[in-house]
């Protein structure tokens, strides 16, 4: 249907950037609180289009588009929880954050959360995102069952993906990267809990292989299973933590009674100016080995809260201006099983530059999905933060972008922010399809951000 109402505009015009602050462009920041807002905004659309935005939490220029209309969706945040069905109707600008603390007292956790709880609905769906339970159960897309879209034409729609006639524009949008329209309300299925609490496994590994080849072994076990590794040892040795919700009856009797309180907070703030260079292969080496010595060898059964084993970083507000004013970089890829040496050669390729990361992440994925934009496919990912202003850094990741394509794997959209269009399209083989989905949503090419013009989408 079409919606037509008034609009009183914000002129206030924003230097955005994404989480990693690399590359900023100027850009118009209008505040959304109807959907009737969002459809007007796309109708009288200026040459440089309409992009959504939620809490800016894509690490590269996804969700920013210099001299465009930027629209802040926060303020659409209403939520229902419907226990008996264990879904969620939410609104486009609802973060995770604030998800959680309405569902988790209910009894209720996310399908999937990605490595922050400060994530919008909107952006999780957009971005596809994924988490330690890939390998079991899919990302965010693949719990969705109803996504409101405002399209390029400033019609209001319903996709479904047990819809035939919507089915395809559904995953379209899924890991679409909010370019088929504007999202304002999505559902989809939560998991039941009977606590706040994460039952625990965690085993130290002597080295990469080691690593390899216990989340080979055990990984199907465990809902969740992720990896952290000493990216700046020769090694390449690392801490596996894996586990599932803990049960009501596997709590000490001192947390029955609060079982399900959540209530995280943010410890510590990152200062605002940080000189550049305080992170360094040096830093690095002192932390990873500190960190590395401080995992237990082998435990079994440690009780963690949810933000405590899914968002540690949470716990730092604006922790990305530790890596200075340049800003960084995190590359995230993904590849097939058999082209796992990859994650060595990558991890190799970075200390020959003296690329320092502390927080390298390694985890396995299960299945694809039909969205042809979607990140995930079965084999392992290696995510790592490297400070953007280090030497020989571009050359490097340009090296290691071939190693990725010629093995069959690709680049995540939503960390990326420096790739080309020829990686890209080399990388994504169902682009043409997604492009002639997205022409029949936008025809008049109205959304547009840095990421697809940087890409040529």
């Amino acid at each position: 249907m079409s919606i037509q109402s008034p609009l009183r505009r914000d002129e206030n015009e924003q230097l955005l950037t994404g989480w990693g602050r690399t590359a900023p462009s100027l850009a118009k920041v209008v505040p959304i609180s109807t959907v009737e807002q969002v459809a007007e905004c796309i109708r009288s659309a200026g040459p440089r289009g309409v992009l959504a935005r939620g809490l800016g939490r894509s690490y590269g220029d996804a969700a920013q588009s210099g001299g465009a209309d930027v629209l802040d969706l926060q303020a659409l945040s209403a939520i229902s929880l419907n226990a008996s069905t264990g879904t969620v109707t939410a609104g486009a600008g609802l973060s995770l954050n604030d998800l959680l603390l309405a569902a988790v007292p209910a009894g209720f956790f996310v399908p999937v959360t990605p490595g922050t709880r400060m994530v919008t609905v909107a952006g999780a769906i957009a971005a596809d995102v994924h988490g330690k339970n890939h390998h079991v159960e899919g990302t965010f897309g693949n719990h969705v069952q109803t996504v409101s879209l405002v399209d390029g034409r400033g019609e209001l729609r319903e996709l479904r993906p047990d819809d035939k006639t919507t089915q395809e524009q559904f995953w379209a949008t899924v890991g679409g990267m909010g370019l088929t329209g504007v999202m304002t309300e999505a559902t989809f299925k939560m998991i039941p809990i009977s606590s706040s609490f994460i039952s625990v496994d965690t085993e130290r590994c002597v080295d990469l292989d080691d690593v390899m080849s216990r989340m080979i072994e055990s990984d199907a076990q465990y809902r969740y299973s992720v990896a952290w590794i000493d990216s700046v040892s020769a090694s390449g040795r690392g801490v596996i933590t894996r586990g599932d919700h803990a049960n009501f009856d596997q709590l000490p009797v001192d947390k029955r009674s609060t079982a399900l309180a959540y209530a995280p907070k943010a410890v510590a703030k990152a200062p605002g100016i940080i000189p550049g260079g305080l992170l360094n292969k040096f830093t690095v080496r002192a932390f990873n080995k500190a960190w590395y010595r401080k995992a237990p060898k082998h435990e079994q059964g440690a009780l963690q809260p949810i933000s405590e084993f899914f968002h540690p970083l949470d716990f730092v507000a604006d922790w990305n201006r530790v890596y200075g004013p340049d800003g960084f970089v995190q590359y995230q890829f993904v590849v097939p099983d058999a082209a796992g040496e990859v994650v060595g050669t990558a991890l190799r390729k970075l200390q020959s530059i003296g690329a320092p990361s502390f927080l390298t992440v390694l985890k396995r994925f299960g299945a694809a999905n039909p969205a042809p934009l979607s990140f995930p496919q079965p084999g392992w990912t290696l995510a790592a933060d490297v400070p953007a202003g280090i030497p020989g850094l571009a050359a490097a990741l340009d090296e290691m972008d071939e190693l990725v394509a010629n093995a069959g794997g690709r680049l995540y959209l939503a960390k990326d922010s420096r790739q080309s269009p020829e990686m890209f399209t080399r990388t994504y083989p169902r682009l043409a399809q997604w492009q002639r989905t997205r022409d029949e949503l936008d025809p008049k090419g109205i959304f547009k951000s840095d990421l697809a013009r940087r890409l040529s989408l």
